[in-house]
């Protein structure tokens, strides 16, 4: 057994492991970038090549194959007659719509500039940059390309420029019209203050004849390298959700390995990236297959179709589904579909994270600051944990007062280890003293620490949330270092505070801890080294009391 075992070196070891696995498992992908966006009524050419052709459906419902995947068709080498671009704007969005299919081939964030030195410029998340390509397809598959308006088809509408203005809500309009009497109008629904996108394929059927398609939505992204910390690893790929495998990641390296293929009711699938999604709730009432396809050696397809649908002559029939493309923001997820919020990836913790961080929220809805959040949460997390700290604090105390007994000990019997421990066992029985009572209380704080750790890099709502002086952005790194170092001299207190090891070496690595630390958190995000300094602060306080409180009873 160990001599001196502290809540310290627990935790370091947890960090640190935790550290060696985010570097392990980075897989670096992209972060958001600014481009230029399209302008309205510009013609666009179509993509860059991928292989593939269009496929179609049989008119029954019966169980899709994969071959019925709708993948884009090769290029062409002239504009697409008609085809141009329309321009979308509302208070949160900045949208692109390409008649062509009427796919969104990009999207700027209004409210998100890329960074504080540079406010003009936006997020943008989809995008047709070849290097970083994500757009969004959607559209009908029926008995042949020329039935049903797949992404593909080209659309005609009204008008080029769509402005929310001071209206609650538009509805942008694309109309195509078929060879049979049957036309379709896709509708664009956009509301205000909101990421959300209502897509509705309406198809009204003026013909003789009986006509059938299935609807389908999928997201077409390029893989590409994102520069980030290994300290900091954030997952950048595809996931999907279904009620039998609940949610899953499906990264680049798993669709080049094997096509994702299962049919399931009420789930959805998603593109992530660090704070920021794109994702595709099917209709919850009908089931629906997911597929991915990698496309060449950078580009990636993942999508879902329904079942295939027949609208009798005479009849009119509508296609809905939503898409989301924005930021990671809880409640909105939610109220689109109760497992969206999944995406907030949380970890094998997120049962503990996700009320750590509905607390936090609600102290900064009455303070309106991220970081005094930080520091008020860590006051109340302090006082729940109050008694199991005060446990281990006072053994560590009794610890340290028969510390010179274990070095008189350790002087007399040398190496022979058997017998100082004999007699270390004898000391600790005699004084009542559990050699393992500083740590165990601290293990079970452990998990918390790692869920906030996790809270704190995946909540969008402290990116750019500044707290004072010169810590504008608790998303990024302290600019001057200063809560690093304040971070670092909190734990040579503490070490100060707790028993030193009669080993050399545990006392050697002890003392590194400290710098080594201080290390690694100079590339955390100010947010997370706010809340260990805090944590630290109030750890030594109640340390410091029950220290001093042991030792004036002798």
């Amino acid at each position: 057994m160990m001599d001196s075992m502290r809540p310290i070196l627990f935790v370091a070891l947890a960090f640190i492991c935790l550290m060696l696995y985010q570097a392990w498992q980075a897989d670096y992908g992209p972060k958001p970038v600014e481009t230029s966006m399209p302008e309205a009524g510009s013609s666009t050419v179509t993509e860059s090549p991928v292989p593939g052709a269009t496929a179609t459906s049989t008119t029954t419902a019966a169980e899709p194959s994969m071959t019925d995947i709708p993948v884009p068709a090769g290029p062409a080498t002239q504009v697409e007659a008609g085809a141009s671009i329309i321009r979308v704007k509302t208070d949160v969005l900045d949208i692109a719509i390409d008649t062509r299919g009427g796919s969104i081939v990009d999207t700027a964030l209004p409210t998100y500039p890329v960074s504080l030195d540079t406010p003009e410029k936006k997020v943008h998340l989809l995008t047709r940059d070849e290097n970083r390509y994500f757009v969004s397809q959607s559209g009908l598959m029926g008995t042949t390309p020329e039935t049903a308006p797949g992404h593909e088809a080209v659309y005609t509408s009204e008008q080029a420029l769509y402005e929310l203005g001071e209206k609650d809500e538009i509805k942008v309009t694309l109309k195509w019209t078929g060879a049979d009497g049957v036309s379709v109008n896709k509708v664009f629904t956009f509301k205000r203050g909101s990421f959300a996108i209502n897509v509705e394929h309406q198809v009204m059927n003026a013909g003789s004849a009986s006509w059938a398609a299935r609807d389908y939505q999928q997201m077409i992204r390029a893989e590409y390298e994102q520069k980030q910390s290994a300290f900091m690893y954030t997952y950048m790929g595809g996931a999907y959700y279904t009620p039998e495998d609940k949610f899953s990641k499906f990264d680049y390296d798993d669709m080049r390995d094997s096509n994702l293929s299962i049919d399931s009711q009420a789930g959805w699938f998603a593109m992530l990236q660090h704070y920021f999604v794109g994702s595709w709730v099917p209709a919850t009432d009908q089931q629906n297959h997911y597929y991915s396809k990698a496309l060449d050696r950078n580009r990636f397809m993942l999508g879902s179709y329904g079942p295939a649908v027949t609208v009798q002559p005479g009849t009119n029939h509508t296609f809905e589904s939503k898409f989301y493309i924005g930021p990671k923001l809880q409640k909105e997820l939610e109220a689109l579909n109760p497992n969206l919020e999944l995406v907030r990836d949380y970890g094998w913790l997120a049962v503990i994270a996700k009320p750590m961080f509905w607390v936090l929220q609600k102290i900064n809805d009455y303070v309106g600051n991220w970081g005094w959040s930080i520091i008020i949460f860590t006051i109340l997390l302090k006082l729940v944990f109050y008694k199991l700290s005060e446990t281990s604090y006072k053994s560590m105390a009794k610890m340290r007062k028969f510390t010179p007994r274990i070095q008189a000990l350790k002087d007399r019997y040398g190496d022979d280890k058997q017998r100082l421990q004999a007699a270390m066992m004898e000391i600790y029985k005699k004084e009542k003293i559990n050699p393992m009572g500083g740590c165990l209380p601290m293990l079970v704080q452990i998990p918390f620490f790692i869920a906030l750790y996790w809270v704190l890099l995946e909540s969008v709502e402290l990116r750019q949330a500044p707290w004072i002086f010169w810590i504008k952005d608790l998303s990024l790194q302290d600019p001057f270092y200063v809560l690093p170092a304040v971070m670092g001299a909190s734990m040579f207190i503490q070490q100060k505070l707790n028993p030193a090891p009669p080993d050399p070496m545990q006392a050697k690595i002890m003392q590194m801890l400290p710098i080594v630390f201080t290390i690694f958190f100079i590339f955390f995000p100010a947010g997370l080294v706010l809340y260990w300094v805090m944590n630290n602060i109030l750890s030594i306080s109640q340390q410091y009391v029950i220290t001093k409180s042991i030792e004036a009873k002798g």
